[in-house]
């Protein structure tokens, strides 16, 4: 029987202030899934009072990205006031702010 694994796949790295961020998907080896699929592994980390990740600014084309967390909780804040905690088994789906709107 051949073996059943084609491609271990290593993960890019980003840095988002003192935490990493590893980026499985998209990848140079597996870009038929699609340009829009992330898979990203978040943590372990701990934060204290008043700590958290710093993502920077960056671009956003309208893309509505949904969240499942496995394990620990994640609270969201962007700028545009929204927050959200999040934990496991829940899903969090964040929009792109409608440039229709008000």
């Amino acid at each position: 029987m051949p073996d059943p694994i084609d491609r271990l796949l290593k993960p890019h790295i980003q840095d988002l202030g003192g935490f990493q961020a590893r980026r499985l998907l998209p990848h140079e080896h597996r870009m038929m899934v699609g340009p829009f699929i992330f898979f990203d592994h978040l943590g372990p980390a701990q934060f204290g009072p008043g700590q958290g990740v710093d993502v920077r600014p960056h671009p956003h084309i309208n893309l509505a990205t949904v969240t499942y967390l496995f394990e620990g909780a994640l609270r969201y804040r962007d700028s545009l006031g929204t927050v959200q905690d999040i934990y496991p088994g829940a899903v969090n789906w964040m929009g792109s702010p409608d440039p229709k709107a008000p």
